[in-house]
């Protein structure tokens, strides 16, 4: 008696989170949802008008945004500084690191002018910014 009632434990113990999960699935899938223009619109699983998947992007592209949004808060110098350290920390951005300093200068000369821009100027990355700052102006 023992053994069928613990055969009979571990079917269930298999089949029911599946029957749940599917039954679950279903009822959601059933639902009309609220804000909608007609109450019979349901949501599939096979909408025509999915989104795509978001590309991930690349560590130099986010290290780029953030210190160019870092300029604008601060100064070039600041951004300067962390380009460095990001590079001296992580070796793998070293190849983007003159495309880097020159999106910097070019970003220093919008924001400051030329002159001032030119101030800023630090041996980093080659004189990339230095670059930057004059193919800008």
């Amino acid at each position: 008696m023992t053994h069928t009632a613990r055969r009979i434990g571990r079917s269930l113990a298999l089949v029911l989170p599946v029957v749940l999960v599917l039954s679950g699935t279903l009822a959601v899938s059933a639902v009309p949802w609220a804000g909608q223009g007609s109450g019979t619109q349901m949501l599939t699983a096979s909408s025509t008008d999915v989104s795509t998947r978001a590309k991930s992007r690349a560590p130099q592209d986010i290290l780029r945004d953030q210190l160019l949004a870092e300029l604008q808060e601060k100064d070039p110098g600041v951004a300067l500084t962390h380009l460095q350290r990001e590079v001296e920390n992580r070796p793998s951005l070293a190849k983007h690191c003159m495309s880097i300093a020159r999106a910097l200068g070019a970003a220093a000369v919008d924001r400051f002018g030329p002159t001032r821009a030119q101030s800023f100027s630090r041996p980093v990355c080659d004189t990339s910014f230095a670059y930057g700052v004059m193919h800008a102006s």
